[in-house]
């Protein structure tokens, strides 16, 4: 019963019986309301293949460039069956609130005004009708695409005020990340209650591959999809040094996404299970939306989002187009 409730609420834990080859995240990204501080709290699960387990919390400055990675033993990690709560030792995670309690970071945080994935039957979260395959390398949720953040954080012993900051919150389970994938994700435009999530990755399947690639652009109080399950076509996908360049379009909209890269810092990841990959995050670029209604020719949206996350990683020539 436990797992068929995590099923339909992606956001709750889902390793319910598992011991071996497994791995469980959650992504909490805090920027304060005059963006000097931006910080991501990752804390999950993993399991290697001869049934080594270990809790964690992953904590990344993005602003200072430097990240910690905290080992807890697996008995201190206590999930909440039914709901999406998760306590490692003296920490608490829920969708609305945080709670830490770590030697460089600690205090407590509460989030309002979240903008959930929309859930249904037949598509139970950002997936779509891939969440009902039981052989992926790497399963997604949206936990909240936009939200205000309220509360401070001692952060290596400064007392640092979040309230009316903006946060992001996702979650990944499963074995391990892609071979290749690019992630983007800024809810700082212009104007408030703007946020876009966007990624492409190469998926295994059966005894082959695809590029898969999944975006969503919350404007005007409603999220617009693009998916390779919702018919969306990926025009362009372009890599280099100092940008990334993705184009998506679908039967009504199209969507252009430019992302300049900045600095980025190395962080744990999973492999088979366990946290033995690399992967660099950059939450200080800067990227560029376009979404034009294509019967008209109007442009809808054009605008800079800034504190962007920006994840490139693996043989990122296999997902070029």
């Amino acid at each position: 019963m436990k797992k068929i409730k995590a099923f339909f609420n992606p956001e709750q834990y889902h390793g319910w019986g598992v011991s071996k080859n497994y791995f469980e995240g959650w992504y909490y990204k805090l920027i304060d309301s005059i963006g000097k501080n931006a910080i991501a709290i990752i804390p999950g699960v993993s399991m290697d293949n001869d049934g080594n387990r270990e809790a964690f919390i992953q904590v990344l400055d993005g602003k200072n460039h430097k990240a910690e990675y905290h080992r807890f033993d697996f008995s201190k990690f206590i999930p909440a069956p039914g709901k999406f709560e998760v306590r490692i030792g003296d920490n608490f995670f829920s969708a609305d609130s945080i709670k830490l309690s770590l030697l460089e970071i600690s205090g407590e945080l509460k989030f309002s005004g979240m903008v959930p994935w929309p859930k249904k039957l037949y598509s139970p979260g950002i997936m779509g009708p891939y969440s009902f395959v039981p052989f992926m390398e790497c399963y997604h949720g949206m936990v909240s695409m936009d939200h205000e953040i309220d509360g401070s954080l001692i952060i290596h012993g400064k007392n640092t005020d979040f309230t009316s900051g903006r946060g992001y919150m996702e979650k990944d389970w499963g074995h391990s990340f892609p071979s290749a994938y690019i992630w983007m994700q800024s809810n700082h435009f212009s104007r408030p209650g703007v946020s876009l999530f966007a990624s492409a990755a190469m998926i295994p399947w059966l005894r082959g591959s695809f590029i898969g690639y999944i975006a969503a652009l919350h404007l005007n109080n409603k999220i617009i999809k693009f998916a390779t399950y919702n018919r969306t076509i990926l025009k362009r996908c372009f890599v280099d040094l100092h940008k990334v360049e993705l184009v998506l379009e679908r039967k009504d909209y199209l969507l252009g996404i430019d992302v300049k890269r900045d600095k980025a810092t190395s962080l744990a990841s999973p492999m088979q299970g366990f946290m033995n990959g690399r992967i660099d995050e950059s939450m200080t670029s800067e990227m560029k939306v376009k979404l034009t209604d294509k019967k008209s020719g109007r442009i809808i949206f054009n605008d800079r989002g800034i504190n962007a996350g920006l994840d490139v990683a693996g043989d990122i020539g296999t997902i070029m187009v």
